[in-house]
């Protein structure tokens, strides 16, 4: 993963950041300015070193001071921004199911995107951190093939990429085409079990021969056979075995096209994937939505958080 758009910062010295960041919250008001440009200007590990520093030197906990200085969306997106990496997914699903109402979105977004290696990490640390276990948790909270398909994500069992075996990539075919297409209503168990165990080079195989099998891309099917919660996870795994920085270039876009913006998603994927891919998603955002993502952002937000979501956007693609 080298495809992101914020790096470590250099020369680094982190007791001058956090002196800079002392100073600028410091007696009244407070220069966001400087804030902003520092914490989007590190990279993750940096931004933990640098609230060690703070503590050292000042006795203070940096986050806390984030919070009670900055308020509304920059205050999450700065705090977003000092989440270390290993518990950000974590954070994100504790947050989604807790409380009254589950948030799908987040359950959907987090576990169709992220690879074997990165969900097992997700329960271990979600279990070292909150001492409960992921997969309970998920199952209290939803229902149905949604569920069932969450579960199946969360075994992070899929069969590794390897060489492609064209006799099953077309029974898998035939499978979905008669599971979706020729039956009155929809087989979902088999759709669950070939999309959450497949490679993602064999899928990708099973959906072009889909498509010559019957006329139709594998999303539409689903689109016109399932509904709700099952529809969209469905589709968000589907879209992130096509590609992952395309799927989160259309959740981007989505979350800030029409009236409001979905500040939670817009925060929770750009702090998520700028180390990651995020250049690979504005490259996709250019070329599936005619505008760049840069353009999307400066005309959606405003102010700091403006400021500092176009930082870590880095260039505009124009």
């Amino acid at each position: 993963y080298t495809r992101g758009t914020v790096t470590a910062f250099s020369p680094f010295d982190a007791r001058a950041d956090a002196e800079a960041l002392r100073k600028a919250m410091k007696g009244m008001g407070t220069d966001e300015e400087t804030v902003l440009k520092i914490l989007t200007s590190r990279n993750n590990a940096q931004r933990q070193e640098i609230a060690a520093a703070f503590k050292t030197l000042f006795g203070r906990d940096l986050v806390d001071d984030l919070k009670s200085e900055l308020t509304s969306k920059f205050e999450t997106l700065m705090v977003s921004l000092m989440r270390p990496t290993y518990i950000f997914d974590a954070h994100a699903l504790k947050h989604a199911i807790k409380g009254a109402g589950t948030n799908e979105k987040v359950l959907t977004e987090i576990l169709a995107s992220r690879t074997p290696a990165e969900v097992r990490n997700i329960k271990q640390v979600y279990l070292q951190e909150y001492e409960a276990n992921l997969e309970d948790k998920i199952t209290g909270e939803t229902s149905g093939y949604f569920q069932r398909l969450l579960v199946v994500l969360l075994q992070a069992n899929r069969d590794p990429d390897g060489r492609v075996d064209e006799g099953l990539v077309e029974q898998d075919a035939q499978v979905l085409f008669r599971a979706g297409e020729l039956k009155w209503g929809m087989d979902e168990e088999k759709f669950i079990t070939i999309l959450g165990t497949r490679s993602v080079s064999h899928l990708r195989r099973v959906f072009d021969k889909y498509m010559t099998i019957s006329g139709f891309q594998i999303e539409e099917t689903i689109d016109r056979e399932t509904s709700g919660d099952l529809e969209k996870l469905l589709l968000a795994v589907v879209k992130c075995i096509r590609s992952v920085p395309a799927y989160f270039a259309e959740t981007l876009y989505y979350s800030m096209k029409g009236a409001g913006t979905d500040d939670d998603t817009l925060i929770r994927v750009m702090v998520s994937r700028s180390e990651i891919d995020l250049l690979d998603i504005r490259q996709e955002f250019r070329k599936n939505f005619a505008k760049s993502l840069h353009q999307m952002i400066q005309k959606d937000t405003s102010g700091d958080y403006r400021k500092a979501l176009l930082l870590l956007c880095g260039g505009d693609d124009e």
